[in-house]
């Protein structure tokens, strides 16, 4: 005999619907009719509110990464420059170690006080010409200017003296009428000035131990992340660092053509101050395209103000010809791989760089881009160095010396279960990443 349940029994109560009074009640919608009204929205619409509210968030935390960034640029940017710097000087301390056999503290403090040398070199060879030439300079200055007016006077302007002095009035009453701003503007560049002096010696400071231990650094913040993310974390921060690395030196070469090929051309042409001149064009280059047309432009300045406007233009003809040479030829054989950024691209940036953060913008902004582009491109699975990959390395130093070594055993193959170095801890819930251009820790 078979019984049958009601529908008010346990285990058989009909689904509350939409028009289920418990439904209305509670303010519910059920889920049938949230997918019925999902469904009702086209898919295109869709998916283009998803990308639509991700973008925002991403834009939201770009934005306050910037206003942090801006906030303490006091500390961020000396450290930026310190990494920059780190990139080309690591290799230099690390040579001397191993060719040398000195100790990694006294090669590092070697290596240091050379750049300092160089620098403290360039600037008192700079500033001696500058000494002793910006005087005649500024004679001749002054000379081209009356012959300017004399020019607007009699030429084609027809501006009358009386018209000049009294544009010349009007440009004295507004700089006397602005003088509070003239004031609190050179207050601002003399805090400017104290902002610089304290970021050069907190650059230099991180600037020592990165060159010294940026393998403990490094290992130490890798250790941070959860284990499984360590190895893919590392490995794109190797091509990273290979990426920047590559785009350092590359930088250099191409700003001491600049320099050297427009000092030379204004050497040659009699320009004085040539020597400031070409130093000038060795810094303005770091920022790509811009910095190299300003600077050159400056140049051909100083020879029309020195030399007129026959010189001026064969000094133009210089400047335009070692920028073609710099960017047809030294450009895209130097790049490479290891910045693969299009033309556009580094335009772009360093646009959007100069808008958000000036002329420290304009700096950073090809080389965090080309960091962006190869660290993408791996994650992404387009890995940009796949001998990388056949050939496991602990970092950077040791890719560029073509291999993989074990960095607990330099003569022991590498392990081919643990390509990436990664120990667990005795708790497994961190590992050990050893860190670009590591140092196997000692043993007890």
């Amino acid at each position: 005999m078979t019984t049958s349940k009601t529908p008010n029994e346990e285990g058989d109560r009909p689904e509350a619907g939409a028009g289920h009074p418990a439904a209305r009640d509670s303010g519910l919608a059920s889920p049938i009719a949230v997918d019925r009204a999902e469904r009702n929205v086209p898919y295109p619409v869709r998916v283009a509110s998803a990308w639509v509210w991700r973008t925002l968030v991403i834009s939201a935390g770009v934005i306050a990464a910037l206003w942090v960034m801006s906030t303490f640029k006091t500390i961020v940017v000396p450290v930026l420059v310190a990494m920059l710097l780190t990139v080309l000087l690591r290799p230099i301390s690390q040579f001397m170690v191993r060719k040398f056999k000195i100790p990694n503290t006294l090669a590092t403090a070697v290596t240091v006080l050379g750049l300092i040398a160089v620098v403290a070199g360039l600037l008192s060879v700079a500033g001696r010409e500058i000494v002793t030439g910006v005087g005649e300079l500024w004679d001749k200055a002054q000379a081209g200017f009356e012959e300017l007016l004399r020019w607007m006077a009699e030429g084609p302007l027809q501006i009358s003296t009386d018209d000049l002095e009294a544009y010349l009035d009007q440009l004295t009453k507004a700089l006397s009428d602005n003088s509070s701003s003239i004031v609190s503007g050179a207050m601002s560049a003399t805090a400017t000035v104290g902002h610089v002096l304290a970021g050069t010696l907190i650059s230099l400071f991180c600037l020592f131990f990165f060159v010294m231990e940026g393998d403990r650094i490094w290992r130490w913040c890798v250790n941070v992340l959860p284990k499984r993310s360590q190895n893919r974390v590392h490995q794109a921060a190797v091509r990273g660092w290979i990426t920047l690395g590559g785009y350092a030196r590359m930088q250099i070469v191409v700003a001491a053509v600049d320099g050297i090929g427009i000092g030379l051309g204004a050497a040659l042409l009699g320009v004085p101050l040539a020597i400031p001149l070409g130093i000038l064009v060795f810094v303005g280059s770091f920022v790509p395209i811009v910095g190299a047309v300003f600077t050159g432009a400056v140049a051909v300045l100083v020879a029309l103000v020195d030399q007129g406007p026959l010189v001026a233009l064969v000094m133009l003809g210089v400047v335009l010809a070692v920028q073609q040479i710099e960017g047809n030829v030294l450009q895209p054989f130097l790049m490479g791989r290891a910045v693969s950024l299009h033309p556009v691209a580094v335009l772009l940036a360093v646009t959007a760089g100069t808008l958000a953060a000036g002329i420290i913008g304009a700096l950073f902004a090809v080389p965090l881009a080309a960091l962006l582009n190869t660290i993408f491109r791996y994650l992404y699975g387009t890995d940009p160095f796949p001998d990388l990959a056949a050939s496991p390395v602990t970092g950077p130093d040791d890719a560029a010396n073509g291999g993989a070594k074990n960095p607990h055993n330099p003569k022991a193959p590498h392990n081919p279960d643990n390509p990436h170095n990664v120990s667990n801890d005795a708790d497994g819930e961190r590992g050990t990443v050893d860190a670009p251009g590591s140092t196997p820790p000692a043993s007890n």
